[in-house]
């Protein structure tokens, strides 16, 4: 890997999107020695100008400025999902390593195509979502690792919602192919439990679309009507290559459920796992044997972590020579399987998963992303 960064350790980082996801970041970064926001683009050139002026030190610049800049060693890749695979591309193109939201690309097609890309320029690639390496799902994970619930026999996950028009003023893209509850969510849930089970190799699955007319419910279209051009309700069941099966709910056709987040099933106990949208929680657990549920201790996990730590922890991986935790690999398995799972709802077949990767390496706790 080409693992080029200040020799102070610090990775000089380039932000290609200025919308509203950047605020989260440039809130985080502040705080993660080792990153430096240099400049800022977006094909707004107003909008990068505003948000380069609130940070002192950083230029707003155009895409391909930015991609050719001698002080960008990673570019931040935060543009809308059906752009991310060109800026990633030519980001790798101009030497750059990239983080970007998730998803990684549109279809597993774009995503493998820029993984091999970025092998043969020899630099990494970074996906969200980082949440898994706060102190929930990492707490969760070595109360697994250390056998407190026996072995892992199941899961279930569960993400409900009646949907989100009733809250965005422009819902339509969640409708839309690439959109729905399981492209729009299910990276959370899918690499949370790849992080605590290991990876999928087989899925069956269902979907339907039981109101394809929706209604938008605020701002300026309020009472406007559109159509859902997606499935809003898959449901499915991973195989994981451990033997492990999760059950998994996609919706956006549930008014209400009191429902878990992530649960984990072992031959000794049972684990409740918090919302993996989020980066801590609390987790719970209970033993075989037992009357009722109890808090786990934290046990792994950065603390107070937000979005960005997952740059952080590439930053430090390329400093160590090891392996960085929001795996382009990761995120290309996350995605085969949310392909697969679809195509099983289409054919009624199971399908099996070609893609694979390393289940990333645990968080100590009282980790810092900067020096462990």
């Amino acid at each position: 890997m080409g693992d080029t960064m200040t020799g102070d350790g610090v990775l000089r980082v380039g932000v290609v999107g200025a919308g509203n996801i950047s605020g989260a970041y440039f809130t985080t970064f502040p705080r993660l020695a080792n990153l430096r926001v240099t400049a800022i683009a977006d094909l707004d050139a107003d909008r990068a100008a505003a948000a380069a002026a609130g940070l002192p030190g950083v230029r707003a610049a155009t895409p391909d400025e930015l991609y050719a800049a001698d002080d960008v060693d990673l570019v931040l890749n935060l543009t809308v999902p059906a752009a991310h695979a060109d800026v990633a591309h030519a980001a790798i193109a101009a030497g750059k390593h990239v983080y970007g939201e998730k998803p990684l690309a549109s279809t597993t097609a774009e995503a493998g195509a820029l993984l091999a890309a970025a092998d043969r320029a020899g630099v990494r690639v970074g996906c969200a979502p980082d949440t898994v390496l706060g102190t929930g799902v990492q707490t969760a994970r070595a109360a697994l690792d250390a056998g407190q619930i026996g072995a892992p026999v199941a899961a279930t996950a569960f993400m409900v919602t009646p949907g989100h028009e009733r809250w965005h003023p422009d819902p339509e893209f969640y409708y839309r192919p690439g959109g729905g509850p399981l492209l729009d969510m299910g990276p959370y849930y899918l690499t949370a439990l790849i992080t605590l089970l290991g990876p999928v190799r087989r899925v069956v699955g269902m979907s339907s679309t039981p109101r394809p007319v929706r209604t938008i419910g605020s701002g300026p279209r309020a009472g406007t009507a559109f159509t859902a051009e997606v499935a809003t309700h898959v449901t499915g069941v991973l195989e994981h290559a451990s033997g492990a099966l999760s059950t998994l709910v996609m919706s956006f056709e549930v008014w209400a459920g009191a429902l878990p987040r992530i649960e984990v099933y072992g031959t000794a106990g049972s684990l409740s796992v918090p919302d993996p949208n989020g980066f801590d929680g609390e987790v719970r657990i209970f033993r075989s044997g037992a009357k009722e549920w109890e808090p786990v201790p934290e046990q792994g996990g950065y603390q107070n972590a937000s979005r960005g730590y997952g740059v952080s922890d590439l930053a430090r991986s390329i400093a160590r020579g090891v392996p960085h935790r929001a795996d382009g690999r990761l995120a290309y398995h996350v995605l085969d399987v949310m392909e697969s799972l679809l195509a099983a709802a289409r054919t009624g077949d199971s399908m099996s998963i070609l893609s694979t990767c390393e289940r990333p390496a645990a968080v100590p706790a009282g980790a810092s992303p900067e020096l462990h």
